[in-house]
């Protein structure tokens, strides 16, 4: 039987190297078609051979891509694209951030992410990493050119701001759900790095003051104005308008071990469970009456069973997926939107621009379950965007998925997250895999909503810095005192609680408990060690 298991296998032509190699083909195509063609404007029009600004004029296409290539592991081209970006991307320009959360978790998770890869991939560090650098330096600027957006009564951003100018005072005071809640990765990540308490601080207001607007039945609409906090577009779902803030609880309460966040999505959940889920797809609701107002899936809600694999839910999950793979055959493709009643895609909004959803949750799953079923995903969507999407210009977005027309269009999301994904599918011993230990670099990232992937580690290692150095300070200040080191410690005996001498971190009276995570982020020669905690001294 092992022999017959192991033709049977050789048969699905799922072997992973090969495909691994594949997948690595198509991003080449599609980035040296970028960089020949359209850099440095934000994406490449495949069918025209030539670059369009969707952004700004940042090169966003160029950031968005810079991690994956080192999840395939070109570390030369990571260094070249690293270095080049310092050189060239400025912030301070007159332009609109439109959907300001999309724009930050483009330009924000992107360079944080790598920041954090900086290591990994050869670059050369200044003093202090991960807690300072040039790629930090300009997530923090992009990210304080957003504040102005939080500037209201609410702590609920608005949904546009210029970078020079700040919120225009026409602007309008209505945005989507995740506009207002989906900053608590790239924030809270921006603030324990650099010791700024400001970024996590807006973000954590905007979600509390999200939760306070959820209806009676515990569930929040589409659109809310952010000044009257009245809800504009009332229906509920999990897809597109609301998506990322269910994704950034979860993914938020993991990264930071958050019990509010954990608890605010756990209530989400069950409102979600009872009124919007039906033979285990997720319909639209009305928010107050939980009636059924679109009978629909979408696209986008296809990353909700790689979020509930997250937190051990694998039976709703698998089934879930069955029903949106279901479409991706009758397809080749997910459609944005598809009529969960008649069984085919809706009028104009048929088309497919190479979205990264399902192939996310297959991803999660396979890792979860180590089910086939999720390679052979993985191998359709492969052969289905190379046999539709494929030009010699790239790879361009499917406008109707019944006839495959094309549009002349690839956004940057395929370089950033729909080849990642694809790739760490078949790789299941990718490094950003690998979890359980509690150092830089051992894995455990978190994927922001981008798929720019974030070491929780950094954040423990630069949020407890300055409360370590002053430790320090205050040991060493000790010591220095006469007799200090002359006198015995007092002696314990059992059930006595400990004397300060058994922590240095400790005062009288307090538990000794040992910090979230440790991690070493400076030569030996520059730490001091005492009693099993790393300090720094850089007086």
């Amino acid at each position: 039987w092992v022999v017959l298991l192991y033709f049977i296998y050789k048969d699905t032509t799922l072997r992973p190297y090969e495909q691994r190699q594949r997948i690595k083909s198509m991003f080449y195509h599609a980035y040296n078609s970028y960089l020949d063609n359209a850099f440095p404007y934000d994406e490449l029009r495949p069918l025209t051979c030539d670059g369009q600004d969707t952004w700004g004029s940042f090169s966003l296409t160029l950031i968005d891509a810079l991690d994956t290539l080192l999840v395939l592991g070109n570390h030369t081209e990571f260094q070249r694209v690293a270095s080049l970006l310092q050189d060239t991307v400025d912030f301070d320009i007159d332009v609109n951030a439109s959907e300001t959360h999309v724009q930050h978790l483009n330009f924000v998770g992107g360079l944080l992410s790598a920041h954090l890869l900086a290591k990994r991939a050869g670059m050369e560090l200044e003093p202090g990493w991960p807690c300072s650098g040039p790629l930090l330096r300009m997530a923090e600027d992009a990210a304080r050119k957003l504040l102005p957006a939080f500037e209201t009564p609410t702590g609920m951003p608005y949904g546009t701001v210029n970078l020079l100018r700040g919120v225009s005072p026409t602007e309008t005071p209505v945005t989507c759900t995740a506009g207002v809640g989906t900053f608590i990765l790239e924030f809270a990540t921006l603030s324990r790095l650099t010791g700024d308490p400001t970024f996590e601080n807006v973000a954590r207001r905007a979600l509390r003051a999200l939760w306070k607007t959820r209806s009676d039945i515990g569930l929040v609409g589409n659109h809310i104005d952010i000044v009257s906090k009245k809800w504009v577009a009332q229906d509920a779902g999990i897809g597109a308008g609301v998506d990322s803030y269910f994704e950034y609880l979860v993914k938020g309460a993991v990264m930071l071990q958050d019990e509010e966040l954990l608890s605010m999505f756990q209530a989400y959940d069950r409102a979600i469970q009872n009124y919007t889920r039906f033979d285990d797809w997720y319909l639209w609701v009305q928010m107050h009456k939980g009636t059924v107002s679109m009978p629909i899936f979408q696209s986008l809600e296809a990353f909700w069973p790689g979020l509930q694999s997250l937190l051990g839910n694998l039976d709703s999950a698998v089934r879930t997926f069955q029903n949106y793979y279901s479409v991706w055959r009758q397809f080749g493709g997910l459609p944005e939107f598809y009529s969960i009643p008649q069984g085919y895609t809706v009028d104009k909004r048929e088309g497919y621009p190479l979205r990264p959803e399902l192939i996310e949750s297959a991803m999660y799953l396979f890792r979860a379950t180590g089910d086939h079923t999720y390679l052979q995903l993985g191998l359709d969507a492969l052969e289905s965007i190379e046999k539709i999407a494929k030009t010699p210009c790239g790879y361009a977005s499917v406008k109707d998925l019944r006839d495959h027309q094309l549009d002349n269009r690839m956004e940057s999301f395929f370089l950033a997250e729909t080849i990642k994904y694809l790739y760490l599918l078949f790789d299941p011993a990718h490094f950003l895999h690998e979890s359980g230990e509690c150092v830089l670099g051992a894995g455990g990232f978190i994927f922001n909503t981008e798929a720019h992937p974030l070491d929780p580690a950094a954040l423990y290692c630069c949020g407890r810095h300055d409360q370590d150095h002053q430790e320090l300070q205050d040991i060493l200040l000790t010591l220095s005192q006469p007799g200090s080191q002359s006198k015995p410690p007092p002696k314990q005996t059992e059930g006595q609680p400990g004397s300060q001498s058994e922590s240095i971190a400790l005062k009288p009276g307090e538990k000794k408990t040992p910090p979230l995570l440790s991690c070493s982020v400076q030569p030996f020669s520059a730490r001091l060690s005492i009693l099993g905690q790393v300090f720094t001294d850089n007086t």
